[in-house]
């Protein structure tokens, strides 16, 4: 039997690493809920300091949300995760090699570090304005 080579090892360790973290909090959040004043899940450390909410903010109760198919409550925490789970699974994917030629172009933006600091930044500040729209972006919808 032929072992893989350490290229291809390497294409899909990322894949393989984030399956399995995926399964394990999968696990972890099917049992212990965020919403739980005494859970052991922490919460966001930006926020406990400026009472500011930062793109990651809601996350783990967004993921808790999907692991329970409660897509509503999954966008009232953090829409942009929800938003952006397809596009980072499409991203893993690719870098292991399986690729669209039809997704090129989404892939050169989803590939460009700018990008996405631009709309993490942009995230961030939005869900801290306090008027409509914007406080919708806030976990829980504020």
């Amino acid at each position: 039997m032929k072992m893989p080579s350490r290229t291809t090892l390497a294409r899909w360790a990322p894949l393989a690493i984030s399956a399995g973290l995926a399964v394990g909090a999968t696990v972890v959040l099917r049992h212990v809920s965020p919403y739980a004043s005494n859970s052991v899940l922490p919460g966001c450390p930006l926020y406990a300091l400026t009472g500011l909410y930062c793109p990651g903010c809601g996350s783990t109760r967004c993921l808790y949300s999907l692991v329970h198919f409660d897509w509503s409550g999954a966008l009232a925490m953090n829409p942009l995760l929800v938003i952006s789970l397809p596009f980072l699974l499409l991203m893993l994917l690719n870098n292991a090699g399986v690729r669209m030629r039809a997704l090129d172009p989404v892939m050169r933006v989803l590939a460009n570090p700018t990008f996405w600091l631009v709309l993490l930044v942009g995230y961030a500040v939005m869900r801290n304005l306090p008027w409509m729209p914007f406080n919708l972006l806030a976990p829980g919808g504020a």
